[in-house]
């Protein structure tokens, strides 16, 4: 089974910019007026000065469109910033991102002092290059030692920065697979800014709260100093180190015989995982052209997230063209990482993100060289990675969901999210990066193919010895977000007898805490057959996102898929008639 979506409609949510009645539109054109006067950026300036006209003169739509940019403040979280690239206050722009680097600067300020050392990298998306620049020169002026990466570069280059330079905070200008009219602003703490643990990780509470009451008090855009003379280029050294350490993940050695299809989907990844390759050996690599070149508008994909259906279309294509042994497509930052096997009869699979995480943690197990004792998952990723831990005498840690708290497990020798992030290398990115993933996948499809197996051999084999776990996502988008808080609370009050015919014997809400794990929204739901259910609200789109387990024994050694797949959708439709969709 495949996730699937469910739309809902808006209900009768609250009212929204274009019920603006003449006192509000008044105060809206107040507080557009004070901000755009002090918007140090001349495009967004006139902009807003266009929409402030023409709601002067008793535009709707533009009072309305103004009511939208000036919702209030782009709320700066443990994600940092992200959203809608555009004039105003409640969007991505110069001024935003300037007043959140100010932010930023105080709080490190406070934390480490005015000799505090920022690493600083940016992809390819609309305003990356502007919010780069505003991002550096900020810092800089307040004396830090700033070191500006070469621009239009992936992600896990500046997590590896942050801790290869010793920087003791990193920004990175992206919005990884959101879409193409979106941009954001990731900050990780390092060196005297946070404890050993959290060392180039992105950050949590309270750092997050921290920096966005600084950010509140931080003086109008325009009035933040700049220098730009005082930023370090970086240079290309630090880059190299990355590539050679990256390369290095592939235990094979002389020509890999493996032929990879790439696609880095219009985004930053292509031309340094294809250096990387060429370091490690496995110069067998077709790309696909029409997605290689970053490209903000991401045109040959609906969605430029790898996880989304027809997003590897052009690449299975090109791999059945070119009889590849694997298809690998990384996502517009690069810090993720989707994988396809062949399938019999030039068809192709690709792999969910459980199965990778299952893959790379058995690898990771069974290599003594590599730091570290533990296996660490989100806790809504698949519970076999926990089997592969005890199976190999390692420790296994389940964290709430994000790399943010995955990568901060003691001990860590690897990491994943089922939503196809991997940490395969933690002393030198602490958090996910999909070229890393992407080398060690490629070493596993060369060190298979020596005894005639591959992935889905591999695969199976997990099956026969710990049982088949098949997982599948369901998601319940909403236009009224409201309606999220209600679906939760119908959860957390009903009176669940069974899920897929199985009667359930364990019900945690995780609001409360539990083991380990601090409070969260969510519910896990788990049944006599084993089945499992997690429910939480989504954190960057307006959607509940379920997450639906089943497992099942495999006598005889063979594979129940069919049974799983008929569990996985009775599930489905339990699930959705208990949240009443």
């Amino acid at each position: 089974m495949t996730g699937t979506e469910i739309g809902t409609g808006a209900g009768s949510g609250a009212s929204g910019p274009s019920d603006t009645g003449a006192g509000s539109a008044a105060s809206i054109l107040e507080t557009a007026r004070l901000w755009r006067d002090h918007d140090p950026d001349p495009d967004t300036r006139a902009r807003l000065t266009e929409l402030i006209d023409a709601a002067a003169g008793g535009d709707p739509g533009a009072v309305a469109d103004l009511g939208s940019r000036f919702q209030g403040p782009l709320t700066f979280g443990t994600a940092g910033l992200r959203g809608e690239v555009g004039a105003g206050e409640s969007r991505m722009n110069v001024a935003v991102v300037t007043r959140a680097t100010a932010g930023l600067a105080r709080y490190l300020g406070d934390t480490v002092g005015h000799d505090a050392r920022v690493v600083v990298g940016c992809d390819a998306r609309h305003g990356s290059d502007a919010f780069f620049d505003a991002t550096t020169e900020v810092l800089a002026a307040q004396g830090f030692t700033v070191f500006a990466l070469p621009r239009r570069l992936p992600t896990p280059l500046t997590a590896y920065a942050t801790r290869a330079l010793d920087c003791d905070a990193g920004v990175m200008i992206t919005a990884s697979h959101n879409p193409p009219a979106d941009n954001g602003y990731k900050v990780y703490l390092g060196g005297r800014a946070t404890d050993e643990s959290g060392r180039g990780v992105q950050i949590i509470s309270p750092a997050d709260a921290d920096i966005a009451d600084r950010i509140a008090q931080a003086p109008a855009a325009d009035e933040v100093p700049r220098d730009r003379d005082a930023v370090i280029d970086a240079g290309d050294d630090i880059v190299r180190d990355y590539i050679l350490r990256t390369a290095g993940l592939r235990a094979g050695s002389g020509a890999c015989p493996v032929r990879v299809v790439l696609t880095p989907l219009h985004g930053v990844g292509g031309t340094l995982a294809r250096e990387v390759l060429r370091s490690a050996g496995i110069d067998d690599v077709h790309t696909v052209a029409a997605q290689f070149a970053p490209d903000p508008d991401f045109p040959t994909v609906a969605f430029p997230n790898p996880e989304e259906p027809g997003a590897l279309d052009l690449a299975l294509d090109l791999a059945r063209d070119v009889r590849a042994d694997v298809v690998i497509a990384l996502d517009p930052d690069a810090d993720r990482c989707s994988v396809a096997t062949p399938a019999g009869d030039n068809g192709w699979r690709q792999l969910t993100g459980d199965e990778i995480g299952w893959l790379l943690g058995e690898q990771a197990a069974q290599d003594p060289t590599r730091d570290g004792d533990t296996l660490a998952c989100s806790v809504v990723s698949s519970r076999l990675l926990e089997k592969i831990a005890a199976h190999h005498d390692l420790r296994f840690a389940a964290t709430l969901t994000g790399f943010k708290w995955i990568a901060r497990t003691p001990g860590l020798r690897f990491g994943y999210e089922e939503a196809i992030g991997y940490c395969t290398d933690p002393q030198s990115v602490r958090d996910k990066d999909g070229i890393g993933a992407m080398v060690r996948v490629i070493d596993l499809v060369e060190s298979l193919a020596r005894d005639g197996r591959t992935l889905t051999d591999a695969l199976d084999a997990l099956a026969r010895r710990h049982g088949l776990h098949a997982t599948a996502p369901m998601s319940i988008r909403v236009e009224d977000t409201g309606r999220i808080a209600s679906m939760m609370r119908r959860l957390r009050t009903a009176e669940i007898g069974d899920l897929a015919g199985s009667p359930v014997v364990e019900i945690v809400d995780l609001a409360s805490g539990s083991g380990d794990l601090p409070p969260t929204d969510a519910m896990v739901v788990r049944t006599a057959a084993d089945d499992r259910v997690i429910v939480r609200p989504s954190g960057t789109e307006p959607k509940l996102k379920c997450y639906l387990e089943v497992v099942l024994d495999c006598p005889d050694g063979a594979i129940p898929h069919d049974e799983a797949a008929r569990r996985l959708e009775m599930l489905s439709t339990d699930v959705a008639a208990l949240l009443g969709v």
